[in-house]
């Protein structure tokens, strides 16, 4: 497969909440930078976060645009998060069931065909004055 085909694959698996596929785009030893978070390394700690995510929002990626560099082991993505904010996040606004639309990106390295590093960035101001309306 690809880079962006693998990317497109692990996109579609989010978007229809099938987490667990979601882990199997992963290389073993994963790096998952979160925005305004720490590294998260490995399969179980990634396992962990998409859990915590699914109980606090339902988010659904759109207008997904997918960039490979030619050797294919560099990529990044656009899009926009469509969400709902289901259960009060730590240290975040009080979850009401509000909504959000908020543009966001991803840049990948892709090693041994699974991705090995995601590292997402968001602007946490703008989603906060969304919920917080």
């Amino acid at each position: 497969m690809d880079t962006k085909a693998l990317i497109a694959a692990y996109y579609a698996a989010f978007n229809a909440g099938r987490t667990d596929e979601m882990l199997t785009y992963l290389h073993d030893q994963i790096e998952h930078h979160v925005n305004e978070g720490q590294i998260r390394r490995g399969k179980e700690l990634f396992r962990e976060f998409n859990a915590h995510m699914t109980a606090s929002y339902k988010e659904v990626l759109t207008d997904i645009v997918i960039f490979a560099n030619e050797a294919g082991d560099r990529a990044a993505a656009e899009f926009v998060v469509n969400g709902t904010y289901l259960q009060t996040d730590e240290g975040l606004p009080e979850a009401k069931g509000q909504t959000y639309v908020l543009p966001a990106g991803t840049f990948f390295t892709i090693r041994d065909g699974k991705i090995a590093r995601l590292t997402t960035y968001y602007n946490l101001a703008d989603w906060t004055q969304q919920v917080s309306a």
